[in-house]
């Protein structure tokens, strides 16, 4: 018990290390080259790996979908990852990986579990940075494995996997009807997004347009890092302040260079930034990922994908500023 809480930890002091976990699969042979290739998703987002059980295919599901499953009293969708990412298995998937996602519960059949590593974040490039382009990955990430060999594998972009299979804009449509158009932000300033996910840049900027506030967004927690000090020097030589130019950062989590969590640390301990309000937006949600935020120091923690709540919460935040 002690070696388990241990391991739990250790994991949890990662946040502030800008460190992360991967647990790497495989699915199969890809179509171009015919290899098998490794995929990775973060720990945090994993609940559990278990064989897969029973399966109840549902009329009229979105394509890929296998059914659903029950498992520990829920009953939970089911999704082939193998031909999502156009990959052909050796043998039939019989594990699945079960994740929690964006307010979310589903699961994924793959070929086999590989192994867990623990990676720095500037070991993960971006993929639109490397010029991949639109894909169902955020990033790709470098390691060494026991033999010293150097290994890249892709890091699934979940939000557009989900994206693929079952489109939210209509969702969000419906929700941004309910949004009110009353954040106001300091005349001059923007709020400064940061997001690894195309996708969820794009959902993000539908909830800032409805919002009808100004925003820029980048594409990472270092980029967003260096845009600060950017616009820092800049209103400097105006003989001004950060707090002229940026009423707040909205951030993402999970980002290659530098994740949200280092992000908030570096504004809230940086003089210049001290007072410049943080807001969270992941779609890593529970009580362990919230704590985490307010131990660095975030001013309020929104799980994708729910406008209103957002507009909400920076509303929130900024009234105390």
């Amino acid at each position: 018990m002690k070696s388990v809480q241990r391991e739990i930890d250790e994991r949890t002091n990662l946040t502030g290390s800008n460190k992360f976990e991967l647990l790497l699969f495989r699915l199969g042979k890809d179509a171009v080259r015919g290899q098998s290739e490794l995929f990775g998703i973060n720990v945090f987002k994993v609940r559990e790996i278990v064989t897969i059980p029973e399966i109840t295919p549902i009329a009229g599901a979105p394509t890929h979908s296998m059914g659903v499953a029950r498992l520990r009293e829920q009953v939970i969708p089911v999704f082939d990852l193998p031909a999502i990412v156009g990959c052909t298995p050796a043998v039939e998937p019989n594990l699945m990986i079960v994740t929690e996602y964006a307010r979310s519960t589903q699961a994924f059949a793959v070929e086999s579990v590989e192994d867990i590593v623990r990676l720095d974040w500037n070991q993960v490039m971006s993929a639109e940075a490397s010029e991949v382009g639109r894909s169902l990955i955020t990033s790709i990430a470098r390691f060494e494995d026991s033999q010293g060999e150097t290994h890249l594998l892709q890091v699934l972009d979940v939000e557009a996997i989900l994206q693929m299979i079952a489109p939210v804009e209509d969702r969000q449509q419906d929700q941004l009807k309910t949004v009110s158009h009353e954040v106001h932000l300091k005349p001059g300033t923007i709020i400064l997004a940061a997001d690894d996910s195309m996708v969820a840049r794009s959902l993000m900027e539908n909830a800032l347009e409805t919002m009808n506030v100004p925003f820029e967004m980048v594409k990472s927690g270092k980029e967003a890092w260096d845009r600060l000090n950017a616009l820092a020097k800049a209103a400097e030589a105006e003989g001004k302040t950060i707090y002229d130019k940026v009423s707040l950062v909205l951030s993402d989590l999970e980002m290659p260079e530098m994740d949200g969590f280092t992000l908030t640390r570096n504004i809230k301990q940086d003089s210049r930034f001290s007072r410049l309000p943080v807001i969270i937006h992941s779609s890593l949600s529970g009580t362990a990922n919230e704590e985490h935020v307010r131990r660095v120091g975030a001013d309020g923690y929104v799980v994708k994908f729910a406008a209103d709540e957002l507009a909400d919460t920076i509303r929130r935040v900024l009234a105390k500023y």
